[in-house]
C-alpha cells in the first residue's frame, strides 16, 4: 500500500484529521480558545472522513489483490497491451500497464496491471501469460508472476 498513490494521500488524510481533531477539542473545552478549538475539530474531522473511506477502500483493494495472489486459480491468457503512461511520473520513472486477457467459466474476462519495473521481453503483446483469478469473481485477477 506504501506504494498506492491513493493509499498515502488516505494517510496523510488522516493524519492531518487526527492532529487537527486532537488539537481542537482541548481547544474548545478551554472556554476562552473555544473560537479556535471549533474550526480545528471541525477541519479534523473533514480531513478524518474521507481519509478513513479512501484509505479502507484502498486496503480493500490490496487484500483483494493478495488474495488472488494466494488463493486465485490458474488459466492461460493472453497480452493484449503493454503501453507506458507518460502522463504520470514516480521518481523520474513512468509506469506500465498490462492489459490482458483470460477465459473463466466460458467468458472472456480482461483485467490490467500497473508497475513501475520495465516489462520483461515474455511480456508483448500477442505472448500468452498466466492469469490468477477468483473463482468467484474473475473480475478480481492479477498476471503471475505479479510484475
Amino acid at each position: 500500500m506504501m506504494s498506492d498513490g491513493w493509499a498515502i494521500a488516505a494517510f496523510v488524510f488522516v493524519l492531518l484529521g487526527g492532529i487537527f481533531l486532537i488539537t481542537g477539542i482541548p481547544l474548545t473545552l478551554g472556554i476562552v480558545t473555544a473560537f479556535i478549538g471549533i474550526p480545528f475539530a471541525g477541519l479534523g474531522v473533514l480531513f478524518l472522513i474521507p481519509g478513513i473511506l479512501i484509505g479502507n477502500k484502498r486496503l480493500q483493494a490490496a487484500r483483494t489483490t493478495v488474495k488472488v495472489l494466494r488463493e486465485g486459480s490458474a488459466t492461460k491468457g493472453e497480452i493484449m497491451a503493454v503501453d507506458m503512461n507518460y502522463h504520470v511520473q514516480v521518481n523520474g520513472r513512468n509506469p506500465w500497464t498490462i492489459r490482458y486477457a483470460f477465459e473463466a467459466g466460458g467468458q472472456e474476462h480482461e483485467g490490467q496491471v500497473t508497475t513501475l519495473n520495465p516489462p520483461t521481453p515474455m511480456l508483448e503483446a500477442g505472448d500468452t501469460a498466466y492469469v490468477l483469478y477468483l473463482p468467484e469473481s474473475p473480475a478480481s485477477n492479477s498476471l503471475y508472476p505479479h510484475p
